[in-house]
């Protein structure tokens, strides 16, 4: 497998707007785009999502915290990536998907772990917003 390096982390928070503030005004992240319940911010050459889940916390206790980590993959070599994983029989929890101009996979480590593979970057991830709006 060709993993290029570091692409996200999602992080599940409690509240959007107060991990906004704290992201963007303490850490000074750029803000590039805010839902309901998610934003997106950039630092350096990759990013951050923060996706609001209050229910978690109430529904199952503490999982407020990291969702996924995600690793950058060329698109060239993402099949190859996926014969890999099934080979070597590792738990895939999200069947590949194109979201944007990019595929993902999601799949967990021995320890439960979930790590994705994407194969864009923030700029085209966030095509699916920036046609919605056009």
């Amino acid at each position: 497998m060709k993993v290029q390096g570091f692409n996200h982390v999602t992080v599940n928070v409690s509240d959007l707007s107060r991990s906004l503030n704290f992201y963007t005004g303490i850490l000074g992240l750029q803000l590039i785009h805010k839902g309901n319940t998610d934003a997106y911010l950039e630092w350096g050459s990759a990013w951050i999502c923060l996706i609001e889940k209050p229910e978690y916390t109430e529904l199952m206790g503490s999982v407020i915290g990291i969702d996924h980590i995600a690793f950058s993959i060329a698109e060239e070599h993402f099949e190859e990536a996926l014969q890999v994983l099934r080979t070597h029989e590792v738990r895939i929890i999200r069947e590949p998907v194109k979201r944007g101009v990019g595929w993902t996979v999601n799949f967990l480590d021995p320890d439960g772990i979930q790590l994705e593979l994407h194969t864009s970057n923030l700029r085209e991830r966030m095509s699916v917003w920036n046609n919605k709006q056009e």
